[in-house]
């Protein structure tokens, strides 16, 4: 995931009380959330055993008639600041869930989830309507968590986590590694996958220490019956070795770039 940033996140209750009007581009955003005019993307996710297709992780960017493409962390740093960040959010599980209907069964769809998402009280309620207007099933979704998010009330997001894991969606602690790597979470949250941060393999074939710290994480991963998935794989050689290593899937440039619904449905051959 292209997390928000730690500070944007402590502060985004307070901002869900401010205007739309009183930042830069937030009228603009809100606009653009009514009408549509948020480009969906999806980023295809691969296993490491027969570089099979597997799913997609849902990511978002706006393009603005004067500032340009603005996605990731820049979006949803404007949508949290200015009182529309749950708005965003649900704009992206609507969008991506109504797209994912139409996909071949065996794909799953990974969804980003922020900290203002664990902390709105009807996050779970909100989830599970989504799937039921749209028939997507529960056991086909993923809601990708970043520690960074899990800084405040981590108990508190541990129970919606619950809440929504005995539904049978799964759970991903993402961007591993970028973090504080607080184990912590690692004993409260209902995990069933890590996800590592780019930072975790982009030197994994050219330092032994990179290598093993890859190495180490694994097998904790699967000493816990988790999945690990690698983020950011851009050579054949880092394709090779993660998958040497146990991880179980991966996503990367080397692959397939972010990309449209439309040719995602491509790609899956629907």
């Amino acid at each position: 995931m292209e997390a928000t940033l730690t500070m944007v996140e402590r502060r985004s209750r307070q901002n869900d009380r401010r205007q739309p009007d009183e930042l830069p581009l937030a009228r603009d955003l809100e606009a653009a959330i009514e009408a549509n005019q948020i480009e969906l993307l999806l980023q295809p996710q691969f296993r490491c055993a027969d570089d099979a297709l597997v799913g997609a992780e849902a990511l978002v960017r706006w393009s603005h008639p004067d500032e340009g493409q603005i996605a990731g962390d820049a979006l949803f740093e404007i949508a949290l600041q200015s009182g529309l960040a749950r708005r965003l959010s649900a704009w992206v599980r609507d969008a991506a869930m109504a797209a994912a209907a139409d996909w071949p069964e065996a794909l799953r769809l990974s969804l980003n989830v922020t900290a203002d998402d664990l902390s709105d009280p009807g996050f779970a309620e909100s989830v599970a309507a989504t799937l039921s207007a749209t028939g997507f099933a529960p056991e086909r979704l993923t809601l990708e968590i970043t520690e960074q998010a899990l800084v405040d009330e981590v108990e508190h997001s541990a129970e919606v986590l619950r809440e929504l894991s005995d539904a049978g969606i799964r759970i991903a602690l993402d961007d591993f590694g970028a973090g504080f790597c607080n184990f912590q979470y690692l004993k409260l949250l209902p995990l069933h996958y890590l996800k590592l941060d780019k930072s975790m393999v982009e030197g994994i074939t050219e330092d032994p220490r990179d290598l093993a710290v890859l190495r180490g994480i694994t097998a904790m991963a699967h000493a816990l019956g988790l999945d690990v998935i690698a983020e950011g794989i851009e050579s054949e050689q880092q394709r090779v070795l993660v998958a040497q290593e146990g991880c179980a899937f991966y996503q990367g440039f080397l692959k397939a770039k972010p990309m449209a619904a439309g040719e995602f449905l491509g790609l899956a051959g629907a």
